[in-house]
């Protein structure tokens, strides 16, 4: 172990008068990442990443300080005001260290190396990720949030222990940048295995001890949005007709809509609720939570036709379309957590506000938000649903469309009270992989919901990526911001969009949205493959190299870009005949399959494919004039292991090629290269599958 020298100091018992006495300007003000321009006039003479900074830190021997965050990250704001703020931690931090900041968003190939080594060192991580490294690069210590006068012995013992201690420092740095290398590597592949669901049971029963049995999701707090898992489990009750597992996934989807995570008077969801019963959100607003969640619903739409979940879709894409969403089409990344200084202040109130605001209605509003005199949290009231709308209805003397009649109206009055307010920060820059989320989601909402709007919003979005993130055919950048767009882009952007071309075949039957996606496939193949294990790397191969290149495996909040990429491999290779493609999935599948079946809770989104391959996929397949009109009754309905295409057109596809009859609606419904007779109306084919599934 390093010895760090604690000194103590009472530097930082100064207030607020003391900083930022003069007006400072740091190499950040070149930069476009609005997290990134928030520290550009910090006393810290930051860098960004990039050769000045790494060789600087070389020609001077000095240690690298990699300080991470994000635009809507709460603690960082607090970090910064209370230490990078402060002139005489700044003096300290400049005098020792070569300071970089990163924009995780942007930079998620750096995050990922810092945020594996913290937690090596220390069990846990999140941001703001502050990590010690080597002149080199290699991290030797590191941590999240500190208070000022921990932080200062902690710059001070990471200074003494590279004068005196150096050859231990590199020591510990080399074990660590060797333990970051091999985690989440695949170095060979794996023999090719067989997919049985029964494999998944026992993943399944282990991680079902976990559920939350009362308030959904799983036992423990805080509690995040977790979509890919939970789409899993609609997967798996496909599958397997076990009635607990859509239980709990209902339960979930119903405790987070009515709870203080939902924005009750806006739509959209919070990053995640500090407490197990979903109340008291860490407020920030991300767009890939509101994309995926999005889809969940939809999907759980689909199956159960709960009117709330309907709901809860049309009021978070109106919430996008409303404060998330660029004029020429695309999607900004989030909203700040904090609004004056004060985490969560836009969005709570006082039980006077809604007394003034609603007068007479004010009384069972309250009751059935939970708002009171003394506010159920310290900063204001925070909207969840308390009471049982039945009961309410029935205690007010209200038939059920006079109270929701009044339920918007009342809404309507507080959400425009509240655009009033000072708001949140908004990172607007974009990101070419949440987009692609977030087209995903509409197209999702349009399928289970029927309506156009939101597959043309979805269009308009991926003609916003070819616009300004796609250069030339295939190659994508990552970010855009004021006609800006200049970071390679990572792994996750292409088998994004990718998927995003897919689904937006599927729901328009437009062809050449599957030559586009084949084009990112080929480029993906050309520039991030591994052909020793079949996997691919996050960064490209044209990218200046890091201490490691690094594999996403896990499937967390967002899906792990190899699942994503297998999936699409899988889906383009059924598409467009191309049996490398399948192989390529299924070997990829097989690298996994013995996580997945142990943990199936943090490989979700490899759980589709395997229900693909162990189940074997059906095609259905529509050719004729009606084909668009057929194919909203059969998209409109739950059938997760169908592979849909058509054409109101001749086609040349080979899923098509030579069916079509002119003058004529013709249905197929195929599986493992053989197809059942031709049927001539969405009754007849649905009875198809359903002899099939029986």
């Amino acid at each position: 172990m390093i010895c760090f020298c604690l000194l103590a100091t009472d530097l930082f018992s100064q207030t607020n008068k003391n900083k930022m006495k003069v007006q400072h300007t740091n190499r950040l003000t070149n930069e476009n990442s609005p997290y990134l321009l928030q520290h550009a006039h910090n006393p810290v003479d930051w860098y960004p990443w990039g050769e000045e900074a790494l060789q600087k830190a070389k020609n001077e021997n000095k240690v690298i300080l990699v300080s991470i965050g994000y635009a809507a990250c709460h603690w960082c704001h607090v970090m910064e005001r209370e230490s990078f703020e402060n002139e005489e931690i700044a003096k300290i931090m400049n005098e020792f260290f070569v300071c970089i900041k990163v924009d995780r968003e942007e930079r998620p190939d750096i995050d990922q190396i810092y945020m594996d080594a913290v937690q090596l060192m220390t069990g846990s991580g999140g941001w703001p990720l502050n990590c010690f490294a080597t002149p080199e690069g290699k991290p030797f210590f590191g941590g999240t949030y500190f208070r000022p006068n921990d932080w200062v012995r902690v710059l001070q013992g990471i200074q003494n222990a590279w004068l005196n201690e150096k050859d231990k420092v590199e020591n510990v740095a080399q074990q660590i940048s060797e333990g970051i290398r091999s985690n989440e590597l695949i170095e060979s592949k794996a023999e090719r295995k067989v997919f049985d669901f029964k494999e998944l049971q026992n993943g399944y029963s282990n991680w079902e001890k976990d559920f939350d049995h009362v308030e959904g999701g799983n036992n423990r707090a805080p509690k995040f949005p977790l979509p890919n898992s939970w789409q899993f489990l609609l997967r798996y009750y496909d599958a397997s007709r076990e009635q607990k597992a859509l239980d709990h996934l209902v339960l979930t989807l119903d405790k987070m809509a009515a709870g203080g995570i939902y924005d009750q008077i806006g739509g959209g969801f919070a990053r995640y609720s500090v407490d197990a019963i979903w109340k008291v959100p860490h407020f920030e607003k991300m767009l890939y939570d509101n994309a995926q969640l999005v889809s969940l619903y939809a999907e759980a739409y689909s199956l159960t036709k709960i009117p709330e979940y309907k709901q809860i879709i049309e009021e978070t894409l109106a919430f996008v379309d409303r404060e998330l969403s660029l004029p020429n089409g695309g999607f900004y990344s989030s909203l700040d957590a904090d609004s004056e200084g004060v985490e969560g202040k836009f969005y709570v109130w006082e039980k006077s506000e809604i007394d003034e605001l609603l007068q007479e209605d004010s009384k069972w509003f309250c009751e059935f938000y939970g708002i009171t005199e003394k506010a159920n949290w310290e900063e204001g009231n925070i909207l969840m649903i308390s009471a049982d709308k039945d009961e309410l209805i029935a205690k007010y003397g209200m038939s059920q469309p006079e109270f929701e009649t009044k339920l918007k109206r009342c809404s309507d009055l507080l959400l425009e009270h509240r655009e009033r307010r000072i708001r949140p920060g908004l990172d607007d820059k974009s990101l070419t992989s949440w987009n692609a989320l977030m087209i995903k989601g509409y197209v999702d909402a349009y399928k289970a919901l029927g309506q156009k709007k939101y597959l043309d919003r979805a269009e308009k979005a991926m003609h916003f990526i070819e616009a300004n993130s796609l250069k030339g055919e295939s190659h994508l950048h990552r970010n855009y911001k004021d006609g800006v767009s200049k970071i390679n882009a990572f792994l996750d952007d292409y088998s994004f969009t990718i998927e995003a071309y897919i689904v937006l075949y599927q729901a328009s039957f437009k062809e050449d949205y599957l030559h586009k996606a084949d084009r990112l496939v080929k480029q993906v193949m050309k520039h991030f493959s591994d052909e020793k294990s079949g996997m691919f790397f996050y960064t490209s191969d044209e990218d200046p190299d890091l201490i490691a290149r690094k594999m996403e495996l896990i499937d967390n909040v967002i899906p792990s870009s190899n699942s994503s990429m297998a999936k699409s491999l899988y889906l383009l290779g059924t598409y467009l005949e191309n049996e490398l493609y399948i192989e390529r999935a299924m070997q990829m599948l097989s690298n996994v399959k013995d996580r997945l079946v142990k943990a199936p809770a943090y490989h979700s989104n490899w759980g589709q494919l395997f229900f693909w391959l162990a189940n074997s996929s059906y095609e259905i397949v529509i050719v004729g004039e009606n084909a668009m009109k057929a194919k909203k009754k059969i998209e409109s309905l739950f059938l997760p292991n169908v592979i849909l295409a058509g054409s109101e057109t001749k086609s040349d596809m080979p899923l098509l090629k030579n069916r079509y009859v002119p003058n004529q609606t013709t249905f197929y419904l195929c599986k493992n290269r053989s197809c059942k007779i031709p049927v001539y109306s969405v009754e007849e084919l649905l009875n198809q599958l359903k002899e099939e599934l029986n």
